[in-house]
């Protein structure tokens, strides 16, 4: 996902504009594994491998998300680790 993309994206729920935290980039501006967060809902979008997973909530698949948020989960705050398992249904074991 291009950095500049994110001006052009808002949570598909509430239509907050959204933060970003990125843990890689392929090239400068190309993010390829990150995470999109709504300060207002507080839900949580995974970009994995360059694509932002901003689907419904009961169309989401934790045990498909799960790898990314234990691979990544020194880098997430405290606050993100429960909001990952509030919004997977509790089944990430973080």
């Amino acid at each position: 996902m291009n950095k500049s993309f994110l001006n052009k994206l808002c949570c598909p729920f509430d239509k907050s504009d959204l933060h970003l935290q990125v843990f890689t980039e392929k090239e400068p501006d190309l993010i390829h594994e990150g995470l999109l967060t709504c300060p207002t809902c507080n839900r949580l979008y995974p970009i994995i491998h360059g694509v932002p997973i901003m689907i419904p909530d009961n169309y989401r698949e934790a045990q498909l998300e799960q790898p990314f948020f234990v691979k990544w989960e020194s880098q997430l705050s405290f606050e993100a680790k429960e909001k990952a398992r509030l919004q997977l249904k509790d089944s990430l074991s973080l």
